[in-house]
């Protein structure tokens, strides 16, 4: 089976596209770049049902304890250093532990279970009125923690991936085991008490399989050639089919076309066309060729910064760096406008690549995150060293420098060199003739 792009890992929402048919070149933004991991932010508050799941593995500190104290503690004492009570931090293992608010491997010591548990208003914990009690189940789940060792563990953006070992699992009726993930769900299945559900029908598993590797359904024709196909491996060529496909590059475009934030507008009332569609068809391109994941950061972060002879390519790659809002509206003043373009380039490499809000350390040291003022400028001055006005040419569709003008295809190139070279020619003649006139 072909192998699925490493950039398909990337995740959003989703984005509306403009076809470029017809379009015999345009002038196309692009600009310099930086660097950095990347990685999506998304935090779950721990429900009913997780607790239920982790009374048969070890209490994680990030997935089940973390969220409990950022509802009800972290507000006093946490990383907020003017909200902060009593010099107490429950973020940090070490202030938690000198303080014996915890003592690992000793809960009934540790002075959070007393104040979680006690019925004097004076010394309960979170006070009565200033935040959410904990259940009776999640503090039963914090004792635990406690007394497996209280470990704590950083934001998950900031540990690197580890390869761990397949859980050795028995395989149940309805559930082969076929693959390394296959003993994962089952290995999750088992922890939570769930029984896996029964094999659905060949048609929605097409259904399902076309949807989420294109975003359209299949034909009716293909439901009927698949259903008729009892050989084995069937799906497999279904997958392989689908993959081949340019609608499979486009479905998963679309995803990293939101986190980009991509428009085929400059995204104010004024709303011009923005020729950025070249850099929208070199992402779908950049799927559908099986691209490395490293190659497609390095390329739209930093391309121009590269060498090679692929200048076309990567210079359409850094538009990435160029899809921020723009404006041309009378009394804007350019060099603020600007300087917004900088922080939303900033504020795009941070939340698509490290998993962070960075917007916070724009105007202080982040409380949440352990991202400064001087981070965020020194990342800021990255995308701070090109010739921009910040607003777009007055007139309509203009496209703000620098710019470089790209062809959709080799032919109207050629045509393109052609022509101007019928331009020169006859400029040239002109030019002989201005003496004698």
């Amino acid at each position: 089976m072909k192998e699925v792009p490493p950039v398909n890992h990337l995740l959003s929402l989703g984005a509306g596209t403009r076809r470029s048919e017809g379009r015999g070149s345009a002038r196309f933004h692009s600009r310099s770049g930086a660097w950095f991991p990347w990685s999506l932010l998304s935090l779950v508050f721990l429900s009913s049902s997780a607790i239920g799941a982790a009374e048969s593995r070890q209490v994680s500190f990030s997935r089940d304890i973390r969220p409990l104290l950022a509802k009800s503690c972290l507000n006093c004492h946490g990383p907020d250093e003017a909200k902060r009570e009593a010099d107490l931090r429950l973020d940090v293992r070490d202030v938690a532990i000198a303080t014996k608010a915890v003592v690992p491997g000793k809960a009934a010591e540790s002075e959070m279970i007393a104040r979680l548990l006690t019925k004097d208003p004076d010394e309960q914990m979170p006070p009565p009125g200033k935040g959410d009690a904990l259940t009776p189940e999640q503090v039963a789940l914090v004792r635990r923690w406690i007394n497996e060792g209280a470990e704590y563990q950083t934001h998950w953006a900031f540990t690197p991936p580890e390869a761990k070992p397949l859980p050795k699992v028995v395989p149940v009726e309805d559930f082969p085991i076929r693959s390394g993930i296959d003993s994962w769900v089952l290995e999750d299945h088992r922890q939570r008490g769930i029984t896996p559900a029964p094999p659905v029908s060949r048609e929605r598993w097409l259904r399902r399989a076309t949807l989420d590797l294109t975003g359209l359904p299949p034909s009716p024709e293909e439901v009927m050639s698949f259903l008729a196909d009892a050989r084995p491996g069937a799906e497999e060529r279904v997958v392989e089919g689908l993959l081949a496909r340019p609608s499979f590059g486009e479905r998963l475009a679309c995803d990293w076309l939101d986190v980009a934030r991509y428009g085929d507008t400059y995204g104010r009332h004024e709303d011009y066309d923005c020729v950025t569609w070249p850099w929208r068809d070199w992402v779908i391109s950049a799927f559908n060729r099986n691209m490395p994941f490293d190659q497609f950061v390095t390329l739209q972060l930093a391309g121009d910064l590269l060498d090679g002879a692929d200048e076309d390519e990567r210079m359409i790659a850094t538009a990435f760096n160029r899809l921020n809002i723009q404006t041309n509206e009378a009394g804007t003043i350019p060099e603020e406008a600007r300087c917004t373009g900088v922080s939303d380039r900033v504020k795009t490499v941070g939340s698509a690549f490290m998993g962070l809000t960075f917007d916070c350390a724009r105007c202080h040291d982040h409380k949440y995150d352990p991202i400064s003022m001087r981070d965020y400028y020194s990342m800021a001055a990255f995308f701070d060293k090109i010739d921009e006005s910040g607003m777009f040419p007055s007139l309509c569709n203009g496209v703000p420098g620098p710019s470089k003008t790209v062809f959709a295809n080799a032919a109207d190139e050629a045509r393109h060199e052609e022509l101007f070279g019928e331009v020169r020619t006859r400029e040239a003649a002109l030019q002989s003739e201005l003496p004698d006139a």
